[in-house]
């Protein structure tokens, strides 16, 4: 009921607490999002745990993840009593709980002690592996269930969608979704899941027919499909289905969804209509329609929504963020530099968040020309935040920024420079403002820019099939707008589609040299 203050009033009167007793005390914290409570009454515990406890406390230091739920969660681990370690609850939960903290190797290493693995077992390493950015490893898991005959279930088959939604490649996506029986694809839950996928991976026909095949749609499937529209710059499309919505069905997230599309199409006039028509507005509805504004370089306006917002609530990281994204697009140094100290005095204690606003403000340095001030700035905030800056990684094969790595790396530079003379003659000229470091002794703008991944990757797909009509890769951050503008020429030279996914959307570049996204991004 969520009556925790007389559930504790009870607990209390309870002379002799047995585990059963604290357990369920735990739990009751746990779900009315009262972890730190939980471990506090943990760490009043002077009995021995039974495995529901054990479950429970991972459980909450999972949730928490935090240093003090960190050191909580490992010493208990290391000192489960020998007959709980044979415990598949008790273990998946552990494996859960370490996947939350990012010690992957622990958490395969739990993995590994289970003599009996069952299909939860499974499920935790791939549900971790999801949460930690390694998808492609859910595959090879998947593989080693079916070869030791234990046979994915509907849960497993929708953490699999998860994994191919998160590695967005369509060609790879269908190959794995084709294993499905036709019994769990044909389930609601699966198809809900299918829809999401399609349209990560790049293909908005067959989120559609997805779509169409459910005839009882919940706010799942419409969402999902809206939100699949949203990401291929198909705005008018998701506003429609949006408003077919039965109002009942209607929530944060499809708000979210829909408001979002507009926001990448342009469609401010339709954007505001639908914020106007919202009833509850919460903190994310207003992010989103900021960042609409933001993306439309209208700053005047997204500060005074922001400054409505704070009338009645906390300021919102995410806010200034998204403001200080499109100043960003905008290369004006002033107000970004304004924005990020905004940021720095009101949250500074988000390092990460902190971090990802300094990358921005030194990218607008190094677009203006000043470079040494980049690099001395992006230092300092390196030092003084202690964090580190995210890797841009690209795959169809995995390449980060001037990669050798790989054993065609002179096929693929020696291709990677034909298509840059291809576009050089048919116009192109490179953007420097795109260069976001001071250059080396060795390097022009020319070569910094022909080393982003997303190029590497697309000269990868050349060197593999030279006259191939489809290549699809995927980026973990924003594509620059220097490669957009080269990988639009690339498809006109070389008449062929390429798709780019990258942090914020689907970018279909077609032969005729045109991108989806009509250049909003």
């Amino acid at each position: 009921f969520g009556d925790i203050q007389n559930a504790e009033n009870v607990f209390k009167s309870i002379q002799k607490k047995d585990i059963v007793t604290y357990g369920t005390m735990m739990k009751g914290y746990v779900e009315n999002e009262m972890s730190e409570k939980a471990l506090d009454l943990f760490e009043q515990i002077e009995l021995n745990l039974n495995s529901f406890a054990y479950t429970t406390v991972f459980k909450v230091c999972a949730e928490l993840a935090n240093d003090r739920a960190m050191k909580i969660g490992k010493v208990l681990l290391d000192r489960i009593p020998q007959k709980f370690r044979h415990d598949n609850i008790v273990l998946n939960s552990a494996m859960h709980m370490l996947m939350k903290f990012g010690d992957i190797e622990s958490a395969e290493n739990v993995f590994q002690s289970i003599k009996k693995k069952d299909t939860s077992t499974f499920g935790a390493l791939m549900n971790g592996y999801n949460m930690n950015g390694l998808s492609r490893k859910c595959f090879k898991i998947l593989e080693e269930m079916i070869k030791e005959n234990i046979f994915p279930d509907e849960i497993i088959w929708n953490i699999v969608i998860g994994a191919c939604s998160k590695i967005r490649l369509l060609r790879r996506s269908q190959y794995i979704i084709n294993k499905i029986p036709f019994e769990i694809q044909s389930k609601k839950q699966i198809k809900n899941s299918l829809i999401h996928m399609w349209g990560k991976c790049a293909s908005i026909e067959k989120a559609q027919n997805v779509f169409e095949s459910i005839v009882d749609r919940d706010t799942i499937t419409y969402t999902a499909m809206i939100n699949a529209f949203g990401l291929h710059g198909m705005g008018s499309e998701a506003i429609q289905l949006y408003r077919k919505m039965p109002n009942n069905l209607h929530d944060e997230i499809s708000h979210i969804c829909v408001l979002n599309a507009c926001s990448h199409s342009g469609l401010l006039q339709e954007a505001w209509s639908i914020f106007n028509d919202i009833p509850l507005k919460t903190e994310r509805i207003y992010t989103t329609m900021i960042d609409c504004l933001s993306r439309l370089f209208l700053f005047d306006e997204a500060q005074n929504l922001i400054n409505e917002y704070e009338k009645t609530n906390e300021p919102s990281l995410v806010m200034y963020i998204s403001l200080l994204s499109g100043a960003r697009n905008n290369r004006n140094r002033n107000l970004s530099e304004m924005i990020y100290n905004r940021i720095k005095f009101l949250f500074p204690n988000e390092k990460d968040h902190l971090m990802s606003g300094a990358i921005l403000l030194s990218n607008i340095y190094s677009s203006v020309g000043q470079h040494e001030l980049a690099r001395t700035f992006r230092y300092n905030q390196i030092k003084e935040l202690e964090t580190n800056v995210k890797l841009g990684l690209t795959w169809t094969e995995e390449f980060t920024a001037h990669d050798y790595s790989h054993p065609k790396s002179s096929e693929i530079y020696s291709e990677l420079q034909r298509f840059t003379s291809e576009a050089i003659a048919h116009g192109y000229e490179y953007d420097s403002s795109w260069v976001t470091r001071q250059l080396k002794e060795e390097e022009t703008n020319l070569s910094v820019l022909c080393g982003h991944s997303e190029r590497i990757a697309i000269a990868y797909n050349f060197v593999e099939e030279p006259d191939t009509k489809f290549i699809q890769v995927t980026k973990n951050l924003r594509i620059c707008g220097d490669c957009h503008q080269m990988t639009k020429m690339i498809t006109k030279i070389r008449q062929c589609h390429i798709i780019v996914s990258d942090a914020n959307r689907i970018h279909h570049f077609h032969p005729n040299g045109q991108c989806s996204c009509q250049d909003h991004f």
